[in-house]
């Protein structure tokens, strides 16, 4: 006699769709921040699972039997999680790279910070930019499209069945090939300023070999350093709305790619 009408199917759907939720969000950049303690991860992920599972949830019957299935299915949402963040990181670390670039222009390559996101120390212009361009994407609603990203997975990828496909790999690199064209282009304004100012500062040092050009070239790189980056803010956030706006197209076709559907093998096989 079922006294609550307990279905042990119905308890297997909620942990496959924890499990899930719980490793892709922990993989992505803002929802798995260093910066923000586990019981806060954890209460966010048991909420969302919460609210995703009634709508979008696994089939019971896909939870394997043994616990050698278990990891090698916890493995593959490990990878899952990994691909899905490849796609958020990329920009972020194109601004830091770009970051990092203006920093050794200003002479700022000696003052490092660590950043408690990442946990990696960096030019104090490479951390300015990064959290510049985390609040833009926060105000974009970025969290939000990647929180609907992950409620696609449950549509095309079952539990730890993501395909490796050389389908997947090439998506993966083309949003990875722009990283370094991004870098650039956010740090070209103060790389060209800066090295007009070095020419001019040659020119002068030519012709006026008594003059301490050390002592007047590092205040002045610095000066025109901000004054260009300032105007970086307004090619930042078109780059990251532009960005934003793709985001959905992007997460989608990396999940399409790697579907195991869409390489002709048949779920849960």
């Amino acid at each position: 006699m079922n006294l609550f009408n307990f279905n042990p199917s119905d308890l297997m759907s909620f942990y496959l769709t924890f499990f899930r939720v719980s490793i892709v969000m922990f993989m992505l950049p803002v929802f798995g921040s260093k910066s923000i303690p586990n019981p806060v991860k954890a209460a966010l992920t048991l909420v969302v699972t919460l609210a995703i599972w009634p709508q979008l949830s696994f089939d019971g019957a896909l939870m394997p039997a043994s616990p050698y299935m278990i990891v090698l299915m916890l493995l593959g949402e490990l990878v899952l999680g990994l691909v899905l963040s490849i796609i958020i990181m990329v920009i972020f670390a194109a601004i830091q790279t770009g970051g990092n670039f203006i920093g050794v222009q200003m002479g700022f390559s000696m003052v490092n910070v660590l950043d408690p996101v990442t946990g990696v120390s960096e030019a104090v212009t490479a951390h300015f930019l990064y959290m510049c361009a985390l609040l833009v994407f926060l105000t974009l609603n970025g969290h939000l499209y990647m929180i609907s990203g992950i409620a696609e997975t449950f549509h095309y990828i079952p539990p730890g069945e993501l395909f490796i496909s050389p389908t997947l790999y090439s998506q993966v690199m083309i949003i990875s090939q722009k990283l370094f064209i991004l870098a650039v282009k956010v740090a070209s304004p103060i790389i060209a300023s800066i090295f007009v100012v070095d020419l001019s500062l040659a020119l002068i040092a030519k012709m006026a070999p008594q003059m301490n050009i050390l002592m007047l070239g590092f205040p002045l790189k610095i000066l025109v350093g901000f004054i260009f980056l300032s105007m970086v803010f307004t090619v930042l956030g078109l780059y990251m709305s532009d960005f934003v706006a793709g985001l959905p197209e992007y997460m989608l076709n990396i999940i399409k790619a790697g579907s195991p559907s869409a390489s002709g093998i048949t779920p849960g096989n």
